[in-house]
């Protein structure tokens, strides 16, 4: 299926009106005029405050800001809006597991399982945690083709381990976890299973009843919306059982000089006013990609992917990472250039790709580089963002000879 999307996204003009290859949609997705009209709209016209003014437009923007809450929880299959927490992206997310439940749960000698291919925001709140309480942290390594090895997970977890958390899919690789068969291992000894959805929200259907994972993580800005908004989600037993992860106004009950007592969940964990406007916009977002349908966009994302891996295979000079079957996302190396260097002369040809370690050190570590070149799709890519890479990667091995 040939999906052509390009003239909903402003953003991939430049200035001089020429056509902008933007290979870096792992990194932030460009958004769609209706995502933008949105935040404009909330931002203008509707703009209110949330849960507190008595007054009309407010109650309009509140039942709007809570209607995207349950729009987030559909898209997602959750049980429940009850089981939807606003954050500012992932990254807080994954935090505000690690603080409110692991600081709970996880204790002196109990032990964590992270992968080798984690995002630093999948890495460094467990060390934060670990060294806190005195827990242990174990690594899942990869197989050849760059998959989380569950094989590895299944022998070597234990009732010690009271958490694992994964990426769904991996920000480097495009490798995608076997979800179900993670949160069965883990539940098998008591563990639970936190993931790290950023890559895979913008391109699977997600249900959560199915995977039954106990959280899940994903950030709006890769799924078409805006920044400084993301979504956690656990099941609102958990949630209710975690204590606040900051206080302040609109997480409480009551107050008073002697004590407080906090609001139900998720409201507990939304201290002050909420990203009103990004929250609208994440609700257009979600409508955006819906339409389209996640399964359409992976299959289109893929064929891009397996057109760009046959064509880059034929450099001798380039190496490329992780499996076949990548969901969008392509790493490579060129012999005797630097990725920074690689992207610099891509630039100038109006090809945007990532260069660098991605936020995942430990896996570039483990595949033995400073770092990789990563080209990743979009709903809106098509065979000539594939086309202007390989001009310009041949323009690379021209200049470095």
């Amino acid at each position: 299926m040939v999906i052509k999307y390009k003239d909903q996204f402003p953003g991939l003009k430049n200035a001089n009106g020429h056509d902008w290859h933007y290979l870096d949609t792992a990194a932030t997705a460009q958004k769609p005029q209706c995502v933008i009209d949105a935040m404009v709209n909330a931002m203008g016209r509707d703009y209110a405050t949330v849960h507190r003014g008595v007054y009309a437009r407010s109650a309009n923007m509140t039942m709007a800001f809570e209607a995207a809450r349950r729009r987030t929880a559909q898209f997602i299959g959750a049980a429940s809006e009850n089981e939807i927490v606003f954050v500012r992206g992932a990254t807080e997310g994954i935090n505000l597991v690690a603080q409110c439940w692991g600081g709970a749960n996880i204790g002196a000698g109990d032990r964590i399982i992270l992968s080798q291919l984690e995002h630093h925001s999948n890495i460094v709140p467990w060390q934060m945690l670990a060294q806190k309480m005195g827990a242990h942290i174990d690594i899942c390594p990869l197989t050849d083709d760059g998959q989380i090895d569950l094989n590895w997970l299944e022998a070597n977890i234990t009732p010690q381990h009271k958490l694992v958390a994964l990426a769904h899919i991996s920000n480097v690789l495009g490798s995608v976890l076997d979800a179900k068969r993670a949160a069965k291992a883990a539940h098998k000894v008591g563990a639970k299973l936190l993931l790290d959805g950023c890559q895979a929200a913008p391109r699977l259907r997600l249900n959560m009843v199915e995977m039954d994972c106990d959280f899940y993580v994903f950030s709006g800005h890769k799924l078409y919306g805006p920044t400084g908004i993301g979504v956690l989600w656990a099941r609102h037993d958990i949630l209710q059982s975690m204590p606040p992860y900051q206080g302040g106004g609109a997480m409480i009950d009551r107050v008073s000089f002697d004590g407080t007592s906090f609001a139900d969940a998720p409201q507990r964990f939304e201290a002050g006013t909420p990203m009103i406007t990004e929250v609208i916009a994440l609700h257009s977002a979600i409508d955006y990609v819906d339409a389209a349908g996640v399964d359409a966009i992976f299959a289109h994302e893929n064929a891009l992917v397996t057109s760009a891996q046959e064509a880059l295979a034929k450099f001798n000079s380039i190496t490329l990472y992780g499996p076949e079957n990548s969901a969008g996302i392509l790493s490579f190396t060129m012999e005797g250039v630097h990725p920074h260097d690689i992207g610099t002369i891509l630039d100038e040809s109006n090809v945007a790709i990532r260069a660098g370690h991605h936020c995942a050190q430990p896996l570039m570590e483990y595949l033995d580089v400073p770092a990789t070149a990563r080209a990743s799709f979009g709903i809106y890519s098509d065979e000539s963002d594939v086309e202007a890479l390989v001009a310009g990667l041949h323009r690379v091995q021209k200049i470095f000879g």
